[in-house]
């Protein structure tokens, strides 16, 4: 059970997470949406570079990576749409969590471009 209990924690699952969905689509061919999340993922990587030095040490409570985990195993329509559903819960759940407001945003616009 890994706690995602700090601001760094939180952008880098974001950042993997992104990673593994543009893989996924790379793989079954989707090139729009593997783009889509390779650009989600370097753009999180800006936020945190920019905002590591704004954030406090307050610690996050209530995020857990194993709520979060990706089946990329299933490639069908509702695979897919089950993959989208995971990523846009954990950055609605992350979002408010950040006390920063620009990484806040970055997080809550991931969510909103994966359905959510």
């Amino acid at each position: 059970m890994a706690s995602l209990n700090t601001f760094g924690a939180v952008f880098t699952f974001a950042i993997e997470l992104e990673g593994q969905l543009s893989a996924f689509y790379d793989g079954i061919g989707d090139s729009a949406k593997a783009k889509a999340a390779d650009k989600r993922r370097k753009k999180l990587e800006r936020v945190r570079r920019e905002n590591v030095v704004e954030i406090t040490l307050e610690p996050i409570t209530g995020l857990d990576a194993d709520d979060y985990a990706l089946d990329l195993s299933d490639d069908s329509a509702d695979g897919r749409a089950g993959a989208a559903r995971i990523a846009s819960q954990f950055y609605r759940d992350a979002a408010p969590k950040i006390n920063v407001r620009a990484a806040q945003r970055a997080l809550e616009r991931c969510g909103k471009e994966h359905g959510g």
